[in-house]
């Protein structure tokens, strides 16, 4: 018999006539405990003992042998003693037909080997992941290459090249990432604290969103006030092709600079805290605007936060309320806006300030940051910052529904206003429905946020409640502004809004320049 085929003593595999572990259980017992009481049996087990308690690695080969020589005697004693046949010879057809699996085979004594310790790779990293080999050599050869003419290191207009190269960030990042590395002000950026700052400290590995928030943010802080955004502004101001003409003009420069950053916030910073977290700016679009700028000389078609068009409007447009130019305006000058378009109720309600609280120290008086956050919230109701401004005003009990109660309270001055100006009314009963239909909310007689921003049609409500001119447009389906929007479908309200304006403005202003004052009731205080 040969070792590899005796791995077990089943009785089952003697082919003994007559017998069999079902009628006969006291066999298995004999044959077993008689093999237990072999010297040889002895020294196997207290090996494999042995082997187990020192750890180390069982020899199956051995121990097959061992295994092989006691069941020859164990099976020499017992067959001599029964009278039996052996096993029937290797390769015989009743040998190889009722042949069984080894690991079908179950022994007690069967040595197995325990599995080794399987190793759980690192996958938390609390500055982030470290970068990939290639790309860390990537790096590495790029700065030396820039690095290789400038020893002593770079200075600030010469670092611009590793900024865009090697960090792959736009440009106007550069002079607040020199700073960033340049903690005691020496003026100069060297290839070893370059590295250190860039690779070392984790900043190579990061998405371009988590860079620009821990380049821009203070130090321990976890959020980006509006003040973290001055310097790139004041870098943008300088280095951008498309705001050249502003250089001499430091006044415009400033609420340029002030403007992009409250759309910025009013946004992004969608809790409306004033400081913004890494989660709200991965939320939104401000890294994709910045690339663009980056590339883009026609500052204008960065629409999104940057564009100076969209600044004049909404300057000139303060502007023309302040009356006595003090930078702020109050009810009275408010209600005037888009020539009387809204209901002393909802101007009101903007004063009690119980959709955004004011920035203006002064009672009773609404700031330019005030003013931006309104007008963008204004024309556009389609946004969900507007959505959420306009709710909050709508909302008077603030249980976090409009009521049908709520929207009549709005709606009976439109009414008034209406048969003031001998416009046929539309009754409150025939609004309701016509509101609900648009909106299909999820509870009959109430709508709720959710509501609103599940809708396309959330801006009509709140045109409907409390800015006639824009109800009355929405009424008779102004057809200018439905070719607008079939022209341009993917601007938004705003960039609509702040196109018709600022071509209003350009028509007024070279009237103006044309000698036509005479249409002025005083001469022009131009904001230029």
């Amino acid at each position: 018999m040969d070792i590899e085929d005796v791995h077990i003593l089943d009785p089952e595999l003697l082919q003994l006539p007559g017998l069999s572990v079902k009628s006969n259980p006291l066999l298995a017992e004999e044959l077993f405990s008689h093999w237990l009481s072999l010297p040889d049996t002895a020294r196997l087990v207290k090996s494999l003992i042995d082997d187990t308690k020192s750890s180390t690695p069982v020899s199956i080969s051995k121990n097959c042998a061992n295994l092989n020589i006691a069941c020859g005697s164990a099976l020499s004693s017992v067959f001599l003693n029964s009278g039996t046949p052996p096993l029937s010879p290797r390769g015989s057809p009743r040998f190889s037909r009722q042949k069984t699996s080894p690991f079908s085979l179950q022994s007690p004594l069967r040595s197995v080997r325990e599995p080794k310790p399987q190793l759980i790779p690192q996958f938390y990293f609390q500055h982030g992941p470290p970068p990939a080999k290639e790309l860390k050599e990537q790096c590495l050869s790029m700065v030396d290459h820039l690095f290789s003419d400038y020893i002593d290191g770079l200075r600030m207009d010469e670092f611009k090249t590793v900024t865009k190269e090697v960090c792959k960030l736009p440009s106007f990042l550069s002079s607040v990432l020199f700073r960033k590395i340049d903690v005691d002000s020496t003026g100069i950026v060297t290839r070893d604290a370059f590295i250190k700052y860039w690779v070392d400290g984790h900043m190579l590995a990061m998405d371009v969103t988590s860079q620009i928030y821990n380049i821009l943010r203070q130090p321990g802080c976890e959020y980006l006030r509006q003040a973290d955004f001055k310097p790139v502004l004041d870098e943008l101001l300088v280095t951008h092709p498309g705001l050249e003409f502003l250089r001499n003009t430091p006044e415009f420069q400033e609420r340029y600079a002030e403007t992009v950053i409250y759309r910025i916030f009013y946004y992004i910073n969608r809790a409306g805290t004033g400081c913004i977290t890494l989660r709200e700016l991965k939320r939104g679009n401000l890294v994709a605007a910045m690339q663009q700028l980056d590339e883009e000389d026609d500052i204008n078609k960065v629409i999104r936060y940057f564009s100076y068009e969209h600044f004049y409007v909404i300057y000139c447009r303060f502007w023309e309320l302040d009356g006595d130019h003090d930078f702020l305006i109050d009810k009275e000058n408010l209600l005037k806006y888009g020539n009387h378009a809204l209901t002393y109720r909802i101007v009101d309600r903007i004063f009690s300030q119980v959709p955004r609280k004011f920035t203006s120290k002064v009672e009773g008086k609404m700031s330019y940051e005030d003013f931006a956050y309104f007008i963008l919230a204004e024309e556009d109701k389609s946004s969900e910052p507007s959505l959420e401004y306009w709710f909050k005003c709508i909302d008077l009990d603030g249980d976090g529904v409009i009521s049908p109660n709520e929207m009549q309270f709005f709606y009976e001055e439109q009414l008034h206003r209406m048969e003031c100006i001998t416009q046929e009314p539309v009754l409150f009963e025939d609004i309701l429905c016509q509101i609900f239909d648009m909106i299909k909310p999820e509870k009959e007689n109430c709508i709720t946020l959710k509501d609103l921003k599940g809708s396309k049609l959330s801006r009509n409500v709140f045109n409907i409640l409390f800015n006639l001119n824009k109800f009355m447009a929405f009424e008779t389906r102004d057809p200018f502004l439905i070719r607008q929007e079939r022209e341009n479908p993917t601007l938004t309200e705003w960039d609509r809004f702040a196109q018709r304006e600022y071509v209003r403005l350009s028509m007024e202003e070279d009237e103006v320049s044309n000698g036509s004052a005479d249409v002025w009731d005083e001469p022009l205080e131009s904001p230029f």
